[in-house]
């Protein structure tokens, strides 16, 4: 079957569509029909289902006879342990820990929150939630006492599930310490607290209110998975806002089982038995989607990775676990690539593996250069896919649908919109603009199952944040264009579109010109106040290791680059040579701060930041350049 065929049964009748789809999911109660529209512009799917996520995820496997199957393979470089925990396993596993949480007073409905490394006992955690209908709300462990109070106070949470600690390389961070930090700080109280102790850090229990947790399930009867409505939310994931108050996107279960288990397949190109891995966190939305449950959903084995790209213990440590594991499709961010490249611009760590089991290599998070792709595609000899798509959505909204039919790559692209996605370019007055065109991406309602149908008691938010710009359009608050081809290109945040002098110009153009130097190993560019233009855009490159050139030789190609393949009109002049950017922790460039940086705004630290050093680093570089004078 083509791909054009598949997308036009989708155009063509939506709901037969996604009736079909849903066969591959086990019902309690099948849905009598897909889409429920009678409160438009607020779409639901499947809301007259009963359906349970923890079965479809686990138990179904085993009752198929594929019990023995290895359902997680846990792979941590930072400790040296390795395990593999069968679907017969996970099942005891979740059913005990899910039995725990019901004598302790848990009920469908309740949120749990989970505040977990990446071990095994996070997707555990996950699963025995979702077992008896309680929702879960995931904070990236680790995460800052006042940001997990923050989602404690909008989640109230009955109880939280945590480790006793989270590793970092060259470093242990407690955990109990900033969940009572954030409990006192917090108006809302969870009933109580489940730690599982790490041998690296036995954190201390408070009597009453914390439980250890294999103490918590001694002598527990196992609890049997709940069916629950269609609508019924398996988690609420926090997403930073605009604002800087977190937006909890709400997960419903129905559509979530049915678009990932379409995926698993249909983009991701693998089957029952097969190793996917991403290399993300729990705490993320690709953690949800593509660590825990679209694997385990489609009976695939999943790897839980306690590792980074470089530093745990070499560049080569990805093409070890694929070796090693026998991964089928891998996915991972971009930074993550770069940070390898930068490390090991040859690719001489990968010569050491055998990775021809792997199919392909899959691209997501923030954009993807072209050079990050043309390295990838080199060294790993496998096709690289760029894909696109956002918290809110859960899962692709443009890819290359390789388990369908494999289009041609377009290097900066994602491709093409999924089923489910009907994706336009509009200008600000909301008008349809011609192919080649930068403008605002938005998708036309209703979005497809499992994206968001609103967020978490906010919905004049949920409306405001994306309904409201463009009426009867989803707004992404990306920019970008089509090509006459249908191809997707993803140009900025719509925030980072930059006016010089009158021309709306992308700085993902100017990055992509950029990242392609020879020395240029990672880089940004944002717009900068400018009392003649406007705006002009200013660029921080990190250069490669070993590069022979000085910085201000290095600053005059990547200045002559910019001008030569986008023009005068760029008015591209300043550059400045860093150690390294600003990112959250997921790895995203924080650009926003950074402008505010250098036009010396006041700024809210994000709270998602990996190391807030770096923005003194970031102000110090800008001083020459006349800027960040605050």
């Amino acid at each position: 079957m083509r791909y054009s065929d598949v997308y036009k049964s989708w155009q063509d009748d939506p709901e037969a569509f996604w009736m079909k789809q849903a066969e591959a999911i086990d019902w309690v109660k099948a849905p009598s029909k897909a889409l429920h529209a009678d409160n438009a512009p607020l779409y639901e799917w499947y809301k007259d289902a009963q359906v349970n996520a923890c079965y479809n995820a686990v138990d179904r496997h085993v009752e198929q006879g594929r019990g023995d199957q290895t359902a997680i393979i846990y792979d941590s470089p930072i400790t040296g342990r390795k395990s593999k925990t069968s679907f017969a396993e996970l099942q005891t596993q979740t059913a005990s820990l899910a039995g725990a949480l019901r004598d302790k007073g848990i009920v469908a409905g309740d949120r749990v929150i989970i505040y977990m490394p990446m071990i095994s006992e996070a997707l555990v955690a996950m699963l025995a939630c979702a077992r008896i209908g309680a929702v879960h709300s995931v904070v990236f462990g680790g995460f800052a006492a006042h940001e997990l109070a923050v989602r404690i106070e909008d989640a109230t949470p009955k109880a939280i599930l945590a480790a006793s600690c989270g590793l970092e390389p060259n470093r242990v961070v407690a955990y109990k310490p900033l969940i009572d930090d954030a409990i006192s700080q917090s108006k809302h109280k969870p009933d109580f607290t489940i730690i599982f102790q790490r041998e690296e850090c036995d954190a201390d229990l408070t009597d009453g209110r914390d439980y250890d947790w294999n103490d918590v399930q001694a002598g527990v009867t196992p609890a049997d998975c709940v069916p629950v409505s269609g609508d019924h939310p398996t988690y609420v994931l926090y997403t930073s806002g605009t604002t800087g108050a977190p937006k909890g996107v709400v997960r419903p279960t129905a559509g979530h089982l049915v678009a990932l288990n379409w995926t698993m397949k249909s983009i991701y190109n693998v089957d029952q038995g097969d190793v996917f891995w991403a290399a993300s966190d729990v705490g993320w939305v690709v953690g949800h989607s593509y660590i825990c449950y679209g694997p385990l959903i489609a009976g695939c084995t999943t790897v839980v990775f306690e590792g980074k790209p470089i530093g745990t213990p070499d560049a080569g440590t990805f093409w070890r676990v694929i070796q090693e594991h026998n991964v089928r499709s891998f996915f991972t961010a971009p930074t993550a690539l770069r940070a390898i490249k930068r490390e090991d611009p040859k690719g001489e760590e990968i010569k050491k593996y055998d990775i021809s089991n792997l199919r392909a290599l899959y691209l997501a998070g923030e954009r993807a250069d072209p050079d990050t792709i043309e390295w990838a595609q080199k060294i790993m000899g496998v096709p690289v896919y760029d894909h696109w798509w956002q918290t809110e959505t859960g899962y692709t909204i443009a890819g290359n649908p390789a388990g369908i039919e494999a289009l041609p790559v377009k290097i900066g692209s994602p491709t093409v919109a999924m089923p489910g996605y009907d994706v336009q370019i509009l200008d600000e007055a909301g008008h349809q603009m011609k192919a080649g065109e930068l403008g605002a991406i938005a998708i036309k309602l209703p979005l497809p199952p499992g994206t968001l149908p609103t967020l978490w008691n906010a919905e004049d938010r949920f409306v405001k944040s994306y309904l409201t710009t463009f009426p009867g359009y989803y707004e992404t608050g990306d920019a970008g264009m089509i090509d006459e081809d249908g191809y997707l290109y993803i140009m900025a945040r719509t925030d980072d579109v930059i006016n010089v002098a009158g021309h709306r110009l992308s700085t993902g153009g100017m990055e992509e010109v950029l990242a392609g130097h020879p020395d240029v190993a990672e880089c940004a560019v944002i717009g900068v106040t400018d009392q003649l233009k406007g705006q002009l855009p200013l660029g921080f490159v990190c250069t490669n290791k070993g590069t022979s050139k000085t910085d201000e030789e290095i600053k005059a190609e990547c200045i002559k680059l910019v001008r030569d393949q986008i023009g005068p009109v760029a008015a591209f002049k300043l550059v400045a040579v860093v150690d390294r950017l600003p990112k959250t922790r997921s790895g995203k460039i924080l650009r926003a701060t950074m402008v505010k940086i250098a036009d010396s705004e006041a700024f809210k630290m994000p709270a998602t930041i990996d190391d807030p050093e770096v923005l003194d680093e970031i102000k110090e570089a800008l001083k020459p350049l006349g800027y960040a004078k605050g």
